[in-house]
């Protein structure tokens, strides 16, 4: 394993890397991703070995640009409706956290799309995702470089903590800006879906398109896209999930960690707690949060309790990512 800069030598080097079916972990603005060659099921294989994902979780494809589309999706397919809201939300919201479902071409492999007969796109801004896609063959699949079900990565260092020389190459881009993975829309519903809250809120959606549908629970059997799993973003220690407003009344015990969203005034124990934003900022929390769970994950705790966000923008996605590492306890 290789730590490469962002650089456009290092890009470049990377890219050559990718062509050559090795893995390379690169930042985006939401978490780092376990980046492959979106048709190599050589590399995509390798992909699913490292994180020792399930291979019915389909991967998300990363392009550069809208110009990309035709060859993963088969757009041609969709009708006057999904096409008219594919190309706002693509004006609208692309380079950005949005993931949108699509019919896919039949060249993609089926590897990537867990078999599907659709395919989760997503086209990132970060500076260096934008370069390393465009340097290489132009679509990489690109998971959270993390092992499957635990917490996803927002610095380089995590990569390497996690995944180590699972992963050939790995791109420090420092920490991600946005913190939280993308949100993934279902296109091919009358009324979209979304399937996994994130880094774009539903009301940024249906302000462009009208009215989408949020999907609840588990979908164990046949997800259609990541993050659908009931138990998945989870740290080590187990994590119970408290109401805004409960934890602080709570008496902490020997071993465990706290995480709040906003100041709870008095911290009995500073050095067990983590406030994701001490002045409700939903963007900063957000930003902290993957960050701050792999800090109290590294004090070797008995137990974290955390505090709901407020349900609406990127509350909605802390949530979900809470409740799903909540399950298992």
């Amino acid at each position: 394993m290789e730590i490469l800069s962002t650089s456009d030598p290092d890009l470049e080097k990377a890219a050559e890397a990718l062509a050559a079916g090795l893995l390379v972990a690169f930042p985006t603005e939401t978490v780092y991703g376990l980046g492959a060659d979106a048709f190599n099921t050589g590399a995509l294989a390798r992909v699913f070995e490292a994180k020792n994902r399930p291979s019915f979780d389909p991967l998300i494809i990363h392009i550069a640009g809208p110009d990309a589309l035709p060859r993963i999706a088969d757009i041609a397919s969709l009708d006057e409706l999904a096409s008219r809201r594919l190309s706002v939300l693509v004006e609208k919201l692309w380079p950005g956290p949005l993931t949108l479902v699509l019919p896919k071409q039949r060249e993609v492999p089926d590897l990537a799309t867990s078999g599907l007969a659709t395919v989760a796109l997503r086209c990132p801004s970060h500076t260096a995702a934008q370069k390393l896609i465009r340097f290489s063959t132009g679509a990489l699949a690109a998971p959270s470089a993390n092992p499957f079900g635990f917490l996803s990565p927002t610095k380089a260092e995590h990569v390497r903590n996690q995944l180590g020389n699972r992963v050939d190459y790995i791109i420090d881009g420092g920490r991600t800006e946005l913190g939280l993975e993308s949100t993934v829309l279902d296109l091919g519903r009358e009324i979209p879906v979304i399937l996994r809250p994130g880094g774009t809120s539903r009301e940024a959606i249906e302000e462009l398109i009208g009215p989408v549908e949020l999907s609840v629970g588990s979908v164990s059997a046949k997800p259609i896209s990541p993050g659908q799993l009931i138990s998945h973003y989870a740290p080590m220690a187990p994590l119970v999930l408290h109401k805004q407003g409960e934890l602080a009344l709570i008496p902490e015990a020997t071993g465990e960690g706290r995480l709040y969203f906003s100041s709870p005034g008095d911290m009995a124990v500073p050095e067990r707690t983590r406030v994701l934003s001490q002045s409700g900022d939903l963007t900063e929390a957000a930003a902290n949060f993957f960050d701050m769970l792999h800090e109290l994950d590294s004090l070797n705790l008995s137990l974290i309790r955390a505090e709901e966000a407020p349900a609406y923008g990127l509350g909605a996605a802390i949530n979900d990512r809470l409740r799903r590492a909540a399950s298992n306890t």
